[in-house]
């Protein structure tokens, strides 16, 4: 089941859950970051109070993410709104190919 995305003064945002048994760890981060990049809006991932770049696997490396973990994906631009939903079905299907 898909999080409500809500609309906030600094964008949109959805909550997402890390379902992967070994969290947000290299490959999910890369696929994360890469599939983020085709979209035009700004993407960012929060955990903790600590707000990283979405398309920048770095970034989403330094979160550390492990499973379990309630992250906020946060959107701005145009086309937010879909890339939100993009990204959170990421998540729901555990990085699978959909």
């Amino acid at each position: 089941m898909q999080e409500p995305i809500e609309e906030t003064q600094e964008g949109l945002t959805v909550t997402v859950c890390v379902a992967n048994d070994q969290g947000l760890h290299a490959r999910p981060a890369a696929r994360l970051a890469q599939e983020a990049q085709k979209f035009g809006a700004e993407l960012f991932l929060a955990m903790d109070g600590m707000e990283v770049d979405a398309k920048s696997i770095l970034d989403i490396l330094s979160l550390a993410a492990a499973k379990g973990t309630r992250l906020t994906l946060r959107g701005v631009g145009a086309d937010a709104r879909h890339a939100l939903e993009h990204l959170s079905a990421l998540f729901r299907n555990r990085f699978r190919e959909e």
